[in-house]
Parts: C-alpha cells; structure tokens; sequence
C-alpha cells in the first residue's frame, strides 16, 4: 500500500487495532488453509528472479504481483 497517506494510513491502523481480524473456524486463516500452497520455483527462474529484483530494487513478491496482474489486465476494446 505505497500510495496511501499518512492520513490513511494512521486510520486504517487505528481501524485494525479497534477492530482486529478474526481468524476463521479453528483458528484458521487464510494463508493456513489446507488450498493454499506456496509455489515452488525451479533454481534457474528462482535466479532470474532475484537478478531481477535486484536491478530493479523490488522484492520478488513485487514483480510477482506485477507479472500477474500484467496477464490478468484486460487489453482495451
């Protein structure tokens, strides 16, 4: 969330404190569910990734995310 202001960030914290997320039946998340499963990569894309992510100075989840969203964004009509 890089674009949010300090306004925005000091009322969604005060927001989160007031009211902290609950956590599902059995005190599970969503990150814990039994669907959810990290990807594993092969050593040579795990490499480029992080060559990557170096010259660009993003974390490999950050170009992760952009990559998606670039195959995910619709091409205009």
């Amino acid at each position: 969330m890089r674009d949010m202001t300090e306004e925005e960030y000091d009322a969604l914290d005060e927001r989160l404190t007031k009211n902290p997320p609950k956590l599902g039946p059995n005190g599970v998340g969503y990150f814990s569910r039994k669907g959810f499963q990290v990807v594993g990569l092969d050593e040579n894309t795990a490499k480029i990734l992080n060559a990557k992510a170096i010259a660009s100075r993003q974390t490999p989840s950050e170009i992760i995310a952009s990559l998606i969203r670039k195959e995910l964004t619709v091409a205009p009509v």
